[in-house]
């Protein structure tokens, strides 16, 4: 009985599925309960399917050995000169010197606005795009306008962890800074 349960036509198979395949072709070797126990004391009782083997997650890191390697990008509001009135600062900092590479204020935050940012911040940075750019997942950092610009340009791009805050950790610690 072992045997069969272990046959490659069976072996993916539960002892019930087993049991009532073979009922359907009129055979009847034991019942299920048994081949439970016979599965039991061989000690193969644990999932029989085959298993799905994925590779252990690698939390992303980017290193940038030095200057115009890795950007990282981020929006923050700042408040205006009235109640309820607020900016965006878009800025881009050099992960490697830690410098502000571009920087904008906008009255909104849109793709097409941090498409024409990044576009500004290359040129600022002498036409010398990076290789990888970080950012949290913003509306406007995942934009299609901004992904669409990054893969014309060939600069690859990152984003942090869903539901991580910590993530965008350089542009994070200026904006404390700055506010």
């Amino acid at each position: 009985m072992l045997e069969l349960l272990a046959s490659p036509r069976f072996v993916d198979k539960s002892p019930g599925q087993v049991w009532a395949t073979l009922l359907d072709e009129g055979l009847y070797l034991c019942s299920q309960a048994t081949m439970y126990r016979l599965l039991r004391e061989a000690g193969q009782t644990g999932e029989r399917r085959a298993q799905a083997r994925h590779p252990a997650k690698k939390k992303p890191e980017l290193e940038a050995r030095g200057p115009s390697e890795v950007w990282s990008w981020d929006i923050t509001k700042l408040k205006g000169p009235a109640r309820g009135i607020y900016y965006q600062l878009y800025v881009m900092l050099d992960i490697f010197s830690r410098k502000v590479v571009h920087f904008e204020i906008w009255p909104t935050e849109t793709g097409a606005l941090a498409r024409e940012f990044i576009e500004h911040a290359i040129i600022a940075n002498g036409g010398v795009p990076p290789q990888a750019i970080h950012a949290d997942r913003g509306t406007s950092m995942a934009s299609n306008t901004v992904s669409g610009l990054l893969a014309v340009l060939g600069i690859e791009q990152s984003h942090s962890r869903p539901r991580v805050s910590n993530d965008n950790p350089y542009s994070e610690a200026k904006f404390k800074t700055l506010k």
